[in-house]
């Protein structure tokens, strides 16, 4: 490692000659075949909607064309790569195990081991210190494969046999398996393609759902185990394409539940987990704009809800004998200040998780004498989840907390005694010291007056001169929450004298649900405008300089980017925009996407004219313009099934035929999915390749 005040020489220093190299070789230049679309009187010609078709060899050979350009150009980065892929394996304890958790009479857990790509999932019988017995071990199932995913590991009641589901494409094609886990055998193996899967209490019935033709989960079926796939019975099918079907359990494990969701509305349905063969029944029918959640207790359900106006959610019980909206009654009152995100019940107590004043919190309630308290923690700006915490018969629960400078810490915290017990840190190899850093909350201004919440960590010591740089991620879609948590790869920026940033832009759920609802729609532009208002905020108070800024977002943080470079050219140094959803207009126009439809409720739908106008204003493909844009770098995965290659490879074609003198890096990984490679090993990789790209353009060359 560098020694630090030498780096802080350098980077005051102004940028010499930068690693990256455009004319190291001649960009593709991709063929125009005019495409045209009327819409509402509009018409719009798109040159490279050919290269929707994947089977078209000239697709391949175009993307191959782009990578070999983005090897040559990055070339004088390879050995800043590789330092970077180094820093990231000496940080990191390649061999390493999970906190265990307990359900069932065993303890669960991961581990990995070094040179290893994948998790091994195991477990142990009653004790910590009994023999091992490994339930998969995802690294035989990836031989011979280029990728590999598994998920929904699901144990039957008795502990006997393990449901788990496995990708091997990249494009979510998760195939459904049975393994005895007595015998080691594979009963059932990859039998049904199916997005998700639960027991049922006999040990021998598994529900799974399905996808239809646009990988919306949209049937639900009964499999009895050993039968045939072709005698499955269908019990539900979703036919409202604005929902999604899914299928779980109460933690108690007495009853399964069936939720229909789009993104306004639910509808669950219930069915004791004793009795798989008998009639579902739905707990409230779906209204248009009711959200809701159920768990179960004693009798009792448990209600997430935003009924009665209840923006930010609140909890409500009703007995299971008779749901009707007339027995609901409040158990967590409505408090606008607090977003009730999840309720998590237990014998004899409930966790509610809350967002407040942009941060989170866990408040426990005795169910026995009403009495509550909120977990406290040590840090004004951190994250703290519930961990892994299955058994429904405990006095004690797994948190996780983390914040920007404190690596992710699991506590056992008892109830009712309020101690808390660190059960691991993850440990950072090399040596770490968060006194050597520092994290702070910031708020900019955006347009309209409202303050932005920003989190920023940097090494102490770094100047407030406007000299440091300083990368700048964001998000703001979905309602998703932007967490602030420690990550060890980050460090090789950070030690580098980079300040690191996350905008917590509306759009996410940071400051509560309104927050959201104020970042979508027909308010997206909040999203954009906020980001900006963020950007400008850290040149103003001079934690870096214009030219000394990157800015980063993935999927709909790539649109994110996009838009923003596109309503401010001169905002930043560099942009990355990794699997972005920057063809907006052309995606939500075709409804055979996977995604497509039931996100008419996020962005609109292109075909009425208001929301079709509005999205015209930010598309970022769409609003392409001869400028002087930043130097971008733009990522994809040609199995990528949630933004599909083409968006990104038109929008790369389209940036070069405006701006044939621009930096303009594209890279395709042939075999990847939306989250790029599979393997730890190849991801770190691809890491290194995006980061050496965005020090390189802030003047880092080492």
């Amino acid at each position: 490692m560098y020694r630090y005040t030498l780096l802080l020489t350098l980077l005051v220093m102004p940028a010499q000659v930068l690693g990256i190299d455009p004319k190291a070789a001649t960009p593709p230049v991709a063929k125009k075949q005019a495409h045209k679309t009327v819409l509402h009187g509009d018409s719009l010609i798109d040159h490279y909607f050919w290269m929707k078709e994947k089977s078209n060899p000239e697709v391949i050979k175009h993307l191959e064309a782009e990578n070999a350009y983005a090897a040559a150009v990055m070339k004088p980065t390879e050995a800043l790569q590789e330092s970077l892929y180094k820093e990231y394996l000496a940080r990191i304890k390649q061999t390493d195990l999970s906190v265990p958790y307990r359900k069932g009479g065993y303890w669960y857990y991961t581990r990995t081991v070094a040179g290893k790509q994948y998790p091994i999932y195991c477990r142990k019988k009653d004790r910590l210190d009994a023999a091992e017995e490994v339930m998969l071990d995802a690294n035989e199932l990836a031989q011979g494969e280029k990728f590999l995913s598994v998920a929904g590991l699901e144990v039957s009641d008795d502990g006997q046999l393990l449901a788990f589901r496995t990708d091997t494409t990249g494009f979510r094609d998760y195939y459904l398996s049975v393994k005895d886990l007595r015998t080691g055998k594979v009963l059932e193996n990859r039998f049904v393609k199916a997005s998700q899967a639960e027991w049922a209490a006999d040990n021998r019935t598994l529900f799974y759902v399905t996808e239809d033709a646009a990988k919306r989960p949209h049937k639900l079926w009964r499999h009895t185990l050993g039968d045939p796939r072709d005698q499955d019975t269908l019990v539900y099918e979703e036919k409202d394409e604005l929902f999604r079907v899914g299928v779980g359990k109460s933690r108690d494990g007495q009853y399964l539940f069936r939720t229909s969701r789009s993104a306004t509305t639910t509808e669950q349905a219930y069915l004791s987990a004793n009795k798989p063969t008998a009639a579902w029944k739905v707990i409230a029918p779906r209204q248009e704009g009711h959200d809701y959640a159920a768990e179960h207790r004693d009798g009792q359900f448990y209600i997430r809800t935003n009924r009665h106006r209840s923006t930010n959610f609140k909890i409500m019980t009703c007995p299971v004998t008779d749901t009707t909206f007339s027995n609901w009654k409040d158990f967590i009152p409505y408090d606008p200040a607090v977003m009730v995100t999840n309720i998590a019940v237990f014998r004899n107590f409930a966790v509610v998780s809350e967002r407040q004043d942009g941060n989170p919190h866990l408040r426990v309630i005795d169910l026995q004498t009403g009495k509550q308290h909120r977990m406290e923690f040590p840090e004004p700006v951190y994250t703290a989840t519930l961990g892994a915490n299955p058994e429904f018969d405990t006095t004690a629960v797994q948190v996780s907390y983390t914040s920007l400078v404190t690596p992710t810490s699991v506590y056992e915290y008892d109830l009712t005694t309020r101690q808390r017990k660190l059960l691991k840190r993850t440990e950072v190899p090399g040596g770490y010291n968060p006194e050597d850093y520092v994290s702070e909350r910031v708020f900019a201004t955006a347009t309209d007056g409202t303050k932005v919440p920003i989190s920023l960590v940097y090494k102490k010591g770094v100047p407030r001169d406007g000299t440091a740089p300083c990368l700048l991620y964001g998000y703001g879609s979905y309602g998703a929450t932007l967490p602030v948590g420690f990550n060890a790869t980050r460090l090789a920026l950070l030690d580098r004298g980079v300040i690191y940033a996350q905008a917590h832009i509306r759009g996410g759920s940071d400051l509560g649900r309104q927050w959201y609802d104020d970042g979508k729609m027909l308010k997206k532009m909040n999203t954009f405008t906020d980001f900006i208002a963020c950007a400008d905020y850290l040149v103003k108070e001079k934690y870096c300089d214009r030219n000394r800024l990157a800015i980063q977002g993935g999927s709909a943080g790539g649109l994110l980017v996009g838009a923003v470079i596109n309503l401010r050219p001169d905002l930043c140094k560099a942009a990355v925009l990794q699997v972005p959803f920057v063809d907006v207009i052309n995606t939500m126009l075709d409804e055979s996407l996977p995604l497509t439809i039931q996100e008419f409720l996020e962005w609109g739908n292109p075909k009425k004219k208001d929301e079709y106008v509005y999205l015209k204003t930010y598309c970022p493909y769409t609003n392409l313009k001869k400028a002087q844009y930043p130097a971008i770098l733009v990522t994809t995965s040609l199995n990528d099934s949630q933004v599909m290659y083409h968006e990104p490879m038109k929008y790369v074609a389209k940036q070069r035929e405006l701006n044939p003198n621009g930096i303009v890096v594209f890279k395709c990984n042939m075999a990847g999915g939306h989250g790029g490679s599979s393997g730890r090993y190849d991801a770190f990789k691809e890491q290194a390749f995006v980061m050496a790209f965005v020090l390189d353009q802030l003047g880092i060359t080492k």
